[in-house]
């Protein structure tokens, strides 16, 4: 019988009181630990282009029809936004 140990390194971090509180009520539940709570942390360095937020809101359009604006809005928004990226932007 061949048995196999997985034993992962561990790190110890501070951290000031509010970002301990902001790491704390990202747990999606008490059993949740907070390296799961980091791991699928967004880490966004640039902010999103209209093109993104957009192509955003139409997959959690598709994902979840009552939440956000009706399709026919969304493809109107994503047309437009379309044509404005092809137009040559001034420097």
């Amino acid at each position: 019988m061949f048995v196999y140990y997985s034993c992962m390194a561990t790190k110890t971090i501070s951290l000031e009181i509010d970002a301990y509180e902001k790491l704390r009520r990202a747990k999606r539940s008490r059993r949740e630990s907070f390296s799961s709570v980091v791991r699928r942390a967004r880490w966004d360095h640039e902010p999103a282009s209209a093109r993104e937020v957009l192509d955003s809101l139409w997959s959690l359009s598709r994902s979840h029809p009552e939440s956000l604006l009706p399709e026919k809005t969304l493809e109107t928004l994503k047309q437009r936004a379309g044509s404005r990226s092809r137009r040559e932007r001034p420097v």
